[in-house]
């Protein structure tokens, strides 16, 4: 017998055995198992056909570099607020954050002099139709430098904006909301023998903004526009107030691959209204120009119309300026040299002034600025990789520039004060940012000032020299370490004596003093502990210095605050 046989045999016996037990079930025999005989070949090899592999990595291509126009502008030097905690901010260039991980978080931290910190961040995640979100913030201190109480303050603020994009058109709208509280803690201590009660030195300031706009987000047009229409409100504690209807207009033509035509505009009509005066304040202004590109050099040329309604020391309301600018690249995306001859009106608010100076007195008469004709040179130049260099001198002729002096009235208190003749303004302006891949930063700004006045004894309370010096360095994404030094000039008010040379009662007599040289150091470090919770701490005018920013009013020593952020 082979092998195959015993095999066979066995296959049979199985394949049998479920017949005979159904057989015995039903009892039926009449069941016949015919011979067969089953091969089995075990030599059989099931073969798939070959896969075909492809060995070749997977090539992403890299983004296509886009030639970007990078654009550069200079603000005019405006004072900046003194808001006591934190310290002044003047530096143009936005210091870094640590990225927040979602869309929304809330922050709160405490300090000494009873500071209390807050801040409510609430947007929607990245969206290709809306973005919308809510802004809160919070700032107060129950203490200060002066009295205690008598020098605290607190600043609230919320925010509300939208944007939709349909096509080539984005529609948005903006809300903006803030009370602020200060007290006129500059009154002279050594001539009363008990510190005035808090609520007799309070100032407090409403605003209210809201603000519609369309603009076009399809680069590519040959029509640019950015249309906003807007309405300002303030008031403070002594039934003042401000209404501002605005319009504002930037658009430009495409007439060529090297020409356009741009116009830009901006409309106010103001409602200013006192416990003693009312007066209204219309202001329109439109710079048509012609814009021309051949190879290195850009040429613009156009002209600057301006009305206002005001009539302080008799300023022209009806303007014309040159507006003329010329370009020239001298190294490709290294050095861009230009000049310029321009003007215009600079529109003045209170809604404005409140924010740098918060010790403004009453019945405050607001005046347009005439800034022309003004001269102006410089360069923008990336001499190397991350680092950019920019720098620009200004010579401006201003009417009604205005200044702070202390008021004869109140010295607590400033005046706005105009120079009876134009004032020549000389303003040097320079700034340096190194930026290496969002890890290091550092930057360096300054302006010189040169104000030359006729029938003013000192440019008050504008200092000739500001700088300043800042440094971040973020250690992967979850330490953050900030520094800042800040330095001002001093500038000059009015002391006000009374004449001991003249009989009782003897009169006030203004004389002009120097305030403060200020350095102002400060420190700050964020620390992501967790996903979605941080730590953060600060330290503010670190050296210690009660430096007078405003004559009278010093600003508090070092001042902490420490807290935390979590993310949602």
């Amino acid at each position: 017998m082979t092998l195959r046989q015993p095999l066979a045999l066995a296959v049979l016996l199985t394949a049998a055995a479920p017949l005979a037990a159904q057989a015995q079930r039903t009892g039926k025999t009449g069941g016949k198992i015919e011979d067969a005989e089953i091969e089995i070949v075990k030599e059989r090899v099931n073969q798939l056909p070959e896969a075909t592999r492809n060995f070749e990595k997977i090539r992403i291509d890299p983004p296509t570099k886009q030639a970007g126009k990078v654009s550069y502008t200079y603000p005019d030097f405006r004072l900046p607020a003194d808001r006591l905690n934190p310290s002044v901010r003047v530096l143009t260039i936005r210091a870094e954050e640590l990225a927040p991980q979602t869309g929304n978080y809330v922050k709160a931290g405490l300090g000494n002099y009873g500071t209390t910190y807050g801040k409510i961040y609430l947007h929607n995640t990245r969206s290709d139709a809306a973005s919308y979100g809510l802004d809160f913030s919070h700032m107060a201190s129950a203490n200060g430098p002066v009295d205690k109480k008598n020098s605290g303050f607190s600043q609230n603020s919320l925010g509300l904006n939208g944007e939709t994009y349909s096509g080539a058109t984005t529609l948005g709208a903006k809300i903006d909301l803030g009370r602020e509280r200060y007290n006129f803690y500059g009154y002279n201590r050594n001539t009363l023998r008990l510190p005035p009660e808090t609520d007799k030195l309070k100032q407090v300031f409403t605003r209210a903004a809201a603000r519609v706009y369309a603009r076009n987000r399809a680069a590519d047009a040959a029509f640019q526009y950015d249309f906003g229409l807007g309405f300002n409100y303030w008031k403070d504690n002594f039934k003042a107030t401000e209404s501002n209807v605005h319009a504002e207009l930037r658009s430009a033509y495409v007439l060529s691959e090297t020409s356009k035509v741009s116009v830009n505009g901006d409309v106010s009509f103001i409602s200013q209204k006192d416990s003693a005066y009312s007066v209204s304040r219309p202001f329109v202004q439109v710079t048509p120009a012609y814009e021309l590109a051949l190879d290195r050099l850009h040429l613009s040329v156009g002209a600057t119309l301006g009305y206002t309604g005001d009539t302080i020391r008799r300023a022209q309301q009806f303007n014309v300026y040159p507006a003329i600018r010329v370009g020239y690249t001298v190294a490709e995306d290294k050095f861009v040299a230009f000049a310029g001859l321009g003007g215009g009106l600079q529109r003045v608010t209170l809604y404005d002034l409140s924010t740098e100076n918060q010790w403004l007195a009453s019945r405050q008469r607001v005046a347009d600025t005439h800034r022309g004709p003004t001269l102006y040179f410089g360069f923008n130049a990336t001499p190397a990789r991350a680092l950019s260099v920019n720098a620009k001198v200004t010579l401006s002729n201003d009417r009604n520039l205005y200044f702070y002096n202390n008021s004869a009235r109140d010295s607590a208190k400033f005046d706005l004060v105009y120079d009876k003749k134009a004032t020549q303004l000389v303003n040097v302006h320079g700034e340096i940012l190194y930026n290496a891949a969002e890890q290091v930063r550092i930057g360096f700004k300054a302006d010189y000032n040169g104000y030359k006045v006729h029938s003013l004894a000192k440019a008050y309370h504008r200092p000739a020299f500001q700088s300043t010096l800042f440094a971040t360095y973020n250690m992967y994404s979850k330490l953050l370490l900030g520094a800042e030094l800040y330095t001002y000039s001093s500038s000059f008010g009015t002391e006000y004596q009374r004449d001991v040379t003249q009989p009782l009662p003897r009169p006030l007599v203004g004389v002009v003093k120097a305030t403060d040289a200020v350095i102002d150091l400060n420190l700050r470090a964020d620390y992501r502990i967790m996903e979605n919770l941080s730590i953060f701490a600060s330290g503010n005018n670190l050296l210690n210095r009660k430096y007078e920013r405003f004559l009278n009013y010093p600003v508090k020593g070092l001042n902490v605050l420490a807290g935390a952020t979590y993310d949602f």
